[in-house]
């Protein structure tokens, strides 16, 4: 089955569930299911990145901060999706770039990537934090109108953005998650329409200092959204170092990543 991952930088749990009113509302009407994830430590995006798409948590990977610019020394869910002969897509922050692509980024050269021997054979990378989250979406949207990939990852960065910039507890957080809930409603439907199997998570959280990287639970606990006719919708208590083994597991593909079962029907 064909697999979209789309990771809602920096959202933390709890606003997810107040304030995604689109993906609540699939949810009650039985179409989806919410749980609960306690992200890898430490809780930062690059690191957390890394987490997601290899099943490797953070002080394994040796991706422990923003700054540790280089390849990926793991085998992520692109390049097991490629060696079965899978289409990879990506839109997302530079950074997922410079993890399974090329590094260091150069946007003449990386931005738009359309190249059948990288990791991720199609993409649309940015590299400014406020790149409207409307223009990713379109962006990710076009990547699977012209390639119809197997995997697709859609890496928004507006409500992170907006956690630097004014913190947990503003409307501007929560303004931009409720944003992040209309586009989604835009395009779920679609995706779900063409047989796509669909988690909405995110890398961290926030908190009132605006920042994260620590242990508080507003930095840690983040959501997992399913939907598609692949998931169980039962109870299950789900890693996000499970994340790409059980993607793997939707693909049907060859893959050694933890799976959480309990998701999958």
């Amino acid at each position: 089955m064909k697999t979209i991952l789309v990771i809602l930088d920096g959202l933390n749990f709890s606003v997810a569930q107040n304030c995604m009113g689109h993906l609540q509302g699939l949810c009650a009407a039985g179409r989806g299911r919410l749980y609960k994830l306690e992200c890898e430590l430490p809780s930062l995006s690059r690191p957390l990145y890394e987490c997601i798409l290899t099943g490797v948590p953070p002080i394994e990977s040796g991706v422990v901060h923003n700054q540790v610019s280089r390849l990926s020394k793991e085998r992520s869910l692109f390049h097991y999706a490629r060696e079965a002969g899978l289409t990879t897509a990506a839109a997302a922050y530079h950074w997922v770039s410079e993890l399974y692509n090329r590094t260091p980024f150069i946007p003449a050269r990386d931005r738009h990537t359309d190249d059948e021997s990288l990791a991720i054979q199609h993409g649309h990378f940015y590299y400014a934090d406020h790149y409207p989250d409307s223009h990713l979406f379109d962006d990710a949207e076009s990547l699977r109108l012209r390639h119809s990939p197997d995997v697709l990852v859609v890496h928004p960065m507006n409500i992170d953005d907006a956690g630097h910039k004014h913190g947990l507890s503003t409307s501007q957080y929560r303004n931009t998650t409720r944003g992040a809930d209309i586009i989604l409603s835009e395009y779920l439907g679609g995706w779900l329409a063409a047989g796509y199997q669909v988690m909405v998570t995110a890398d961290h959280g926030m908190n009132d200092d605006r920042s994260h990287g620590g242990i508080l639970a507003e930095e840690r606990e983040v959501p997992l959204y399913v939907f598609g006719s692949a998931f169980s919708l039962s109870e299950a208590a789900p890693r996000q170092t499970e994340i790409c083994g059980t993607l793997c597991e939707l693909l049907g593909i060859a893959h050694d990543k933890p799976v959480c079962r309990a998701l999958l029907g």
